[in-house]
């Protein structure tokens, strides 16, 4: 057996390759089985971004007036086992700076997971949380 074939052979055992693997980001699309889909009520956030929406990204589809690009945050933002809209940790240090009376409540199912969560934009942590979801969530211009 030649040192190639001995390499390769390892390569192909060795747990490595797997846990490369673990560590890249799985695509939303690899949760779901059809039954994923949003709705973002929008309040407050004025230049008419105000309203209710509804999103499905596998096949896209919905009222959101940017749906390529909410479904291509959210892709960014699921992690294989991370809640993907978690909310900021409680006892995180946050800048005390206010932006705006913006709110939205995104409901539903998204990587197979049950979504009922709010955003605000009542401090840094909060207004970076919302920002991450830009455009699923209007952009305030921050």
């Amino acid at each position: 057996m030649s040192y190639v074939t001995r390499l390769g052979r390892l390569a192909r055992l060795s747990p490595l390759p797997l846990f490369l693997a673990a560590l890249a980001p799985t695509p939303a699309s690899a949760y779901t089985d059809g039954g994923d889909h949003l709705t973002v009520t929008v309040r407050d956030a004025g230049s008419g971004a105000d309203g209710t929406f509804e999103v499905d990204c596998h096949p896209t589809r919905g009222t959101h007036p940017d749906l390529p690009g909410a479904c291509a945050v959210l892709e960014r933002n699921t992690r294989w086992g991370k809640d993907t809209f978690a909310p900021v940790p409680e006892g995180s240090f946050c800048t005390m700076l206010y932006g705006g009376p913006a709110t939205a409540h995104v409901t539903g199912t998204w990587a197979g997971r049950p979504v009922d969560t709010s955003f605000d934009r009542s401090d840094g942590c909060d207004i970076a949380r919302w920002d991450r979801f830009v455009p699923l969530l209007p952009s305030m211009g921050t």
